[in-house]
């Protein structure tokens, strides 16, 4: 959801006309030229050596580079939001990550996103984590469509709004918790090139070491050295429209506010306590990539207004645009992508963070199972198989604001229609829906129970709601089980009605009570039945649903955790 609502300096709320432009969650990448293909590499076997799984956690600290583990499990290059969230995830599932950042240390130049909505807060909630964030942060319904107002405060989540936090401070929390769980962030670390063979991944450092490792994922923004390195095609849309963006010094005041003219939209935000002006102009002539300047910012303002109000200094200036691109595939063999190095769009609408760290939390526990050898290396694709669809229907949406935001009557026709239409309850919770993650459902687990015989619950491949429950060690919610990201099997059928022992290793059974004994709400759907028992993936989302009668659960255990033990 477009970030129409908040300053991004305060975060408190504004009027929803003031600065919009400026709101704008995140910038999007600039892609440069394709690299050519590598030649293919033989294919990889199904299992890894035990040797790479973490037995133990290892104290909270940056270390220096030649401490660096020669030979991890995984090496994720970039540490942004994407990159942190799947290093968290792994070291929560014991697996040693090697987190390359090339930048030298975790701050951030100029401003990238302004915040999370609702999914994206019951992913962090999983972990035991979203108060970290909501602490320092402003909470409201900043949400929109193409800066048209949507508003999820009746949405059936504990986390019915958006959360206003820049990118430095979010990137902040996540350092510090990866920290906590052992992870070490190799800052100045620049990747040269890499190679793969049927056992593991080779990656070359620009200082001349090298890293062996089972995997390598690319979280390393929308120029991404990996994807281009794997040879994997990155389609999409070029640039029609680009903006600059900054906090500036004029010497005489513009009118603040949104204006939109001939040209492009353009706005002002009244000066910080600094006495930065935040503006955001349209620029005359899209598909430039090279690093903004003072002087581009002044050309732009002039192109637009017939003057540049006395600019004459700036705190940082940045580009963004509507380039949409996605990568064909978010797998070639032991190379993975996420977040922005598989998926690029316009910054409308403020999905990119949220998507990427989705991107990692549904990744980390099913690579953590291929490098513990519970499951096999088939399991990966899954993550292609859910997450592109996900990132594509994103593309999609922002295609669609975009063109909502032009100028013209016929784009003003369109635009009145678009908001009344979401002035409707369903239209309205449709939308929202879709903006905010809460719709989300991976089609292929209701498919697998439908070929399994049964009639697939709603509930299959969505979130799973957050119930209250009562356990025999006292009250829980759904949430607070999956802090461990670990697999649940929820049980509210009589004790002993269902045996787990096979899987006991790596799913924990909780047998509970809940107040919601007959209905569950979900977002965008409603009210659906509630059932005796559900099969919880480490991401939140449902593999599994039903009763002791109900086809498919040794199936669906085994396809996401892995064979019976014993068998």
């Amino acid at each position: 959801m477009g970030m129409t609502g908040f300053d991004d300096r305060g975060l408190t709320p504004t009027d929803e006309r003031m600065t919009a432009e400026r709101m704008i969650a995140e910038h999007a990448p600039i892609e440069r030229a394709p690299a050519e293909r590598m030649p293919a590499e033989p294919a990889p076997t199904e299992r890894t050596p035990a040797e790479h799984v973490r037995t133990e956690r290892v104290p909270a600290e940056r270390v220096p580079a030649e401490h660096l583990p020669a030979e991890p499990a995984v090496v994720i290059v970039g540490a942004g939001p994407t990159g942190l969230m799947l290093a968290a995830e792994l070291a929560l599932a014991n697996v040693e990550v090697a987190l390359l950042e090339r930048r030298p240390d975790q701050e951030l130049m100029g401003q990238r996103a302004l915040g999370f909505f609702a999914r994206t807060v019951e992913v962090f909630d999983q972990r035991g984590i979203a108060e970290r964030f909501l602490e320092q942060a402003k909470i409201g319904q900043f949400g929109g469509f193409a800066w048209i107002r949507l508003d999820v405060g009746d949405f059936p989540t504990r986390h019915a709004y958006g959360v206003g936090l820049a990118q430095r401070h979010i990137e902040r929390v996540l350092a510090d918790w990866v920290a906590e769980l052992g992870v070490r962030i190799q800052y100045g670390a620049e990747v040269a090139g890499f190679t793969q063979d049927e056992s593991g991944v080779e990656v070359g450092l620009s200082d001349g070491r090298t890293l062996r490792a089972q995997y390598l994922v690319g979280c390393d923004g929308g120029s991404s050295l990996i994807r281009k390195g794997a040879g994997i095609g990155f389609p999409g849309w070029d640039t029609s429209i680009s903006s600059l963006i900054g906090e500036v010094e004029f010497t005489t005041e513009p009118e603040y506010g949104l204006h939109r003219i001939d040209g492009g939209l353009h706005s002002f935000a009244a000066p910080n306590e600094k006495g930065l002006t935040g503006v955001m102009v349209s620029e005359p002539h899209p598909g430039r990539t090279e690093r903004p300047t003072l002087r581009d910012l002044s050309e732009a303002l002039t192109a637009a207004f017939g003057t540049d109000y006395g600019l004459h200094g700036a705190a940082w200036i940045s580009r963004f645009s509507d380039m949409a691109r996605q990568a064909d595939s978010y797998r070639d063999r032991r190379v993975l992508l996420a977040g922005d190095s598989a998926h690029i769009h316009s910054p409308m609408g403020g999905q990119g963070l949220g998507v990427g760290v989705q991107d990692a939390v549904n990744l980390g526990w099913k690579l953590a199972q291929v490098v513990h050898g519970t499951a096999p290396q088939t399991l990966l694709d899954t993550y292609h198989a859910e997450r592109h669809p996900v990132a594509a229907r994103v593309l999609h949406n922002t295609l669609a604001q975009v063109a909502l935001t032009g100028t013209g009557p016929r784009t003003e026709a369109l635009r009145d229609i678009v908001t009344e239409l979401l002035a409707m309850d369903e239209p309205r919770r449709r939308i929202a829906g879709m903006m905010s993650g809460l719709d989300i459902q991976y089609p292929d687990i209701a498919l697998a129970a439908a070929k399994a015989g049964d009639e697939p619950h709603p509930l299959l491949g969505r979130r799973m709601p957050d119930l209250d429950l009562i356990t025999p060690g006292g009250e829980e919610r759904v949430y607070t089980l999956l802090h461990e990201a670990r697999p649940v099997f929820l049980s509210f059928a009589q004790p002993g009605a269902f045996d787990l022992t096979a899987w006991s290793d790596r799913v924990r059974l909780v047998e509970a009570q809940t107040p919601a004994a007959d209905t569950w709400d979900l977002p965008v759907l409603g009210a659906v039945p509630a059932v005796q028992a559900v099969l919880i993936r480490p991401d939140g989302y449902v593999a599994w649903a039903g009763g002791p009668d109900t086809p498919g659960l040794t199936e669906a255990l085994t396809t996401w955790f892995g064979a019976p033990s014993g068998s």
